[in-house]
Protein backbone atom coordinates (compact mmCIF):
# COMPACT_ATOMS: atom_id res chain seq x y z
CA UNK A 1 0.00 0.00 0.00
CA UNK A 2 1.63 3.39 -1.02
CA UNK A 3 1.72 6.16 1.47
CA UNK A 4 -0.46 9.40 0.25
CA UNK A 5 1.38 12.93 0.10
CA UNK A 6 1.45 15.28 2.16
CA UNK A 7 -1.21 17.67 1.37
CA UNK A 8 -1.18 20.90 3.05
CA UNK A 9 -4.44 22.06 1.51
CA UNK A 10 -6.47 18.65 2.46
CA UNK A 11 -4.73 18.69 6.09
CA UNK A 12 -6.14 22.17 6.41
CA UNK A 13 -9.55 20.95 5.63
CA UNK A 14 -9.61 18.03 8.14
CA UNK A 15 -8.99 20.73 10.47
CA UNK A 16 -11.65 22.85 9.96
CA UNK A 17 -14.06 20.18 9.62
CA UNK A 18 -12.71 18.95 13.10
CA UNK A 19 -13.11 22.56 14.59
CA UNK A 20 -16.42 22.97 13.10
CA UNK A 21 -17.48 19.33 14.94
CA UNK A 22 -15.87 20.35 18.36
CA UNK A 23 -17.65 23.89 18.21
CA UNK A 24 -20.14 22.24 20.80
CA UNK A 25 -16.33 22.41 23.49
CA UNK A 26 -14.98 25.56 21.93
CA UNK A 27 -18.08 27.60 22.80
CA UNK A 28 -18.41 25.80 26.39
CA UNK A 29 -14.77 27.19 26.80
CA UNK A 30 -15.44 30.35 25.61
CA UNK A 31 -18.59 30.74 28.46
CA UNK A 32 -16.28 29.76 30.93
CA UNK A 33 -13.98 32.11 30.23
CA UNK A 34 -16.49 35.08 29.87
CA UNK A 35 -18.04 34.36 33.13
CA UNK A 36 -14.89 34.21 35.26
CA UNK A 37 -13.52 37.37 33.64
CA UNK A 38 -16.86 39.19 33.93
CA UNK A 39 -16.21 37.46 37.82
CA UNK A 40 -13.12 39.10 38.16
CA UNK A 41 -14.15 42.36 36.99
CA UNK A 42 -16.98 42.72 39.04
CA UNK A 43 -16.83 41.36 42.38
CA UNK A 44 -13.75 42.59 44.92
CA UNK A 45 -10.92 39.50 44.65
CA UNK A 46 -10.63 37.89 48.51
CA UNK A 47 -6.81 39.06 49.23
CA UNK A 48 -5.04 36.02 49.26
CA UNK A 49 -6.29 35.80 45.74
CA UNK A 50 -5.01 39.55 45.58
CA UNK A 51 -2.06 38.98 46.37
CA UNK A 52 -1.51 35.96 44.28
CA UNK A 53 -2.54 37.44 40.81
CA UNK A 54 -0.26 40.62 41.78
CA UNK A 55 2.72 38.52 42.80
CA UNK A 56 1.97 36.69 39.20
CA UNK A 57 1.93 39.73 37.22
CA UNK A 58 4.73 41.34 39.16
CA UNK A 59 6.82 38.00 37.88
CA UNK A 60 6.10 38.10 34.38
CA UNK A 61 7.28 41.94 34.57
CA UNK A 62 10.23 41.23 36.31
CA UNK A 63 10.76 38.30 33.47
CA UNK A 64 10.35 40.81 30.51
CA UNK A 65 11.60 44.17 31.84
CA UNK A 66 14.94 44.17 30.04
CA UNK A 67 14.30 42.40 26.68
CA UNK A 68 14.68 43.36 23.31
CA UNK A 69 11.64 43.63 21.21
CA UNK A 70 12.42 40.13 19.16
CA UNK A 71 13.18 38.54 22.67
CA UNK A 72 9.79 39.53 23.98
CA UNK A 73 7.73 38.61 21.07
CA UNK A 74 9.70 35.54 21.36
CA UNK A 75 8.71 35.06 25.19
CA UNK A 76 5.04 35.39 24.64
CA UNK A 77 4.78 33.20 21.71
CA UNK A 78 6.59 30.52 23.71
CA UNK A 79 4.33 30.71 26.64
CA UNK A 80 1.35 31.06 24.82
CA UNK A 81 2.28 27.53 22.94
CA UNK A 82 3.36 26.11 25.70
CA UNK A 83 -0.04 26.89 27.59
CA UNK A 84 -2.20 26.10 24.22
CA UNK A 85 -0.45 22.74 23.83
CA UNK A 86 -0.63 21.49 28.01
CA UNK A 87 -4.22 22.50 28.45
CA UNK A 88 -5.18 20.50 24.97
CA UNK A 89 -3.32 17.32 25.60
CA UNK A 90 -3.72 17.38 29.40
CA UNK A 91 -7.84 17.28 28.37
CA UNK A 92 -7.45 13.72 28.36
CA UNK A 93 -8.09 13.27 31.82
CA UNK A 94 -11.49 13.86 31.57
CA UNK A 95 -11.29 17.76 30.14
CA UNK A 96 -10.54 19.01 33.67
CA UNK A 97 -7.40 20.96 32.81
CA UNK A 98 -8.52 23.12 29.87
CA UNK A 99 -11.55 24.16 32.00
CA UNK A 100 -8.97 25.14 35.14
CA UNK A 101 -7.02 27.32 32.54
CA UNK A 102 -10.29 29.29 30.92
CA UNK A 103 -11.05 29.58 34.60
CA UNK A 104 -7.97 30.78 35.43
CA UNK A 105 -7.62 33.09 32.66
CA UNK A 106 -10.51 34.33 32.22
CA UNK A 107 -10.64 35.78 35.98
CA UNK A 108 -7.35 36.77 35.60
CA UNK A 109 -8.56 38.98 32.95
CA UNK A 110 -11.12 40.66 34.46
CA UNK A 111 -9.36 41.67 37.85
CA UNK A 112 -6.48 43.06 35.60
CA UNK A 113 -9.40 44.76 33.09
CA UNK A 114 -10.59 45.73 36.33
CA UNK A 115 -7.74 47.28 38.05
CA UNK A 116 -6.58 49.21 34.40
CA UNK A 117 -10.70 51.04 34.26
CA UNK A 118 -10.16 52.32 38.00
CA UNK A 119 -6.69 53.48 37.32
CA UNK A 120 -6.83 54.83 33.66
CA UNK A 121 -10.86 54.75 33.14
CA UNK A 122 -12.82 53.03 30.47
CA UNK A 123 -10.64 54.03 27.39
CA UNK A 124 -8.08 51.45 28.67
CA UNK A 125 -10.18 48.50 27.40
CA UNK A 126 -9.93 49.44 24.35
CA UNK A 127 -5.56 49.10 24.30
CA UNK A 128 -6.29 45.03 25.60
CA UNK A 129 -8.29 44.34 22.92
CA UNK A 130 -5.65 44.48 20.18
CA UNK A 131 -3.89 41.48 22.16
CA UNK A 132 -6.26 39.23 22.24
CA UNK A 133 -8.19 39.23 18.21
CA UNK A 134 -5.33 36.00 17.36
CA UNK A 135 -4.50 35.26 20.84
CA UNK A 136 -7.84 34.75 22.50
CA UNK A 137 -9.31 32.51 19.46
CA UNK A 138 -6.17 30.21 19.45
CA UNK A 139 -6.85 29.77 23.20
CA UNK A 140 -10.30 29.09 22.69
CA UNK A 141 -9.77 26.20 20.05
CA UNK A 142 -6.98 24.51 21.66
CA UNK A 143 -8.95 24.47 25.56
CA UNK A 144 -12.04 23.39 23.24
CA UNK A 145 -10.27 20.20 22.00
CA UNK A 146 -8.92 19.67 25.14
CA UNK A 147 -12.21 19.97 26.87
CA UNK A 148 -13.90 16.98 23.69
CA UNK A 149 -10.51 15.00 23.97
CA UNK A 150 -11.65 14.11 27.91
CA UNK A 151 -14.66 12.89 26.21
CA UNK A 152 -12.61 9.95 24.93
CA UNK A 153 -12.82 7.94 27.94
CA UNK A 154 -16.59 7.90 27.50
CA UNK A 155 -16.72 6.34 23.90
CA UNK A 156 -17.24 3.30 23.44
CA UNK A 157 -13.92 2.33 21.85
CA UNK A 158 -12.30 3.81 23.70
CA UNK A 159 -8.70 3.39 21.94
CA UNK A 160 -9.91 4.12 18.94
CA UNK A 161 -11.18 7.62 20.26
CA UNK A 162 -8.00 8.02 21.70
CA UNK A 163 -5.93 8.33 18.64
CA UNK A 164 -8.13 10.22 16.43
CA UNK A 165 -9.01 12.98 18.87
CA UNK A 166 -5.34 13.06 19.44
CA UNK A 167 -4.32 13.00 15.60
CA UNK A 168 -6.98 15.85 14.55
CA UNK A 169 -5.77 17.75 18.03
CA UNK A 170 -1.96 17.53 16.88
CA UNK A 171 -3.16 18.94 13.29
CA UNK A 172 -5.02 21.67 13.70
CA UNK A 173 -2.34 22.53 16.95
CA UNK A 174 0.24 22.54 14.11
CA UNK A 175 -1.42 24.35 11.32
CA UNK A 176 -3.49 26.60 12.99
CA UNK A 177 -3.08 27.40 16.86
CA UNK A 178 0.84 27.87 16.53
CA UNK A 179 0.54 30.57 13.21
CA UNK A 180 -2.05 32.35 15.17
CA UNK A 181 -0.30 32.49 18.83
CA UNK A 182 2.79 33.54 16.30
CA UNK A 183 0.68 36.61 14.92
CA UNK A 184 -0.63 37.24 18.14
CA UNK A 185 2.65 37.46 19.74
CA UNK A 186 4.32 39.88 17.23
CA UNK A 187 1.49 42.16 17.29
CA UNK A 188 1.40 41.95 21.18
CA UNK A 189 4.93 41.85 21.64
CA UNK A 190 5.17 44.90 19.15
CA UNK A 191 2.24 47.01 21.50
CA UNK A 192 4.05 46.42 24.26
CA UNK A 193 7.62 47.27 23.23
CA UNK A 194 6.43 50.66 21.61
CA UNK A 195 4.46 51.41 24.87
CA UNK A 196 7.62 50.96 26.95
Amino acid sequence: MRKQKFNLIEEYKKSWKYITESKKFIFSIIVVFFVFALIGFLFPVPEFLYNEILEFIREILEATENLSQNELIWFIISNNVQSSFLGMLFGFIYGIFPLIIAIANGYVLGFVSSMSVESVGIASLGKIIPHGIFELPAIFISLGLGLKFGTFAFQKNKAKSFKNYLINSLRIFFLVIIPLLIIAGIIEGTLIFLAG
